[in-house]
């Protein structure tokens, strides 16, 4: 996928939280794995991001467990230091 695609731009400006390291944490996802993801997977993405910013801080920070179990299995990999590794 490259950069400059339409889908992967609308994505990019969704994940522009107004917190930097939630910003970072969800740019991150996208350089590492967006391209490589199901579109299952990319659909619960997009889900993630229709998440308050307070609840997504504290389910990245593991201050708060995430009730739903699709959403907590992708916060695991938006969480590691290379996303998917």
């Amino acid at each position: 996928m490259r950069a400059d695609d339409p889908e992967l731009k609308r994505v990019r400006w969704r994940c522009r939280r107004g917190m930097r390291e939630l910003d970072q944490l969800l740019d991150r996802y996208l350089e590492q794995r967006w391209a490589q993801v199901s579109d299952a997977e990319r659909g619960v993405f997009l889900r993630l991001l229709d998440c308050e910013d307070d609840k997504l801080w504290r389910w990245l920070m593991g201050y708060e467990a995430c009730p739903d179990a699709e959403l907590a299995a992708l916060l695991e990999h938006v969480r590691l230091p290379e996303a998917g590794a």
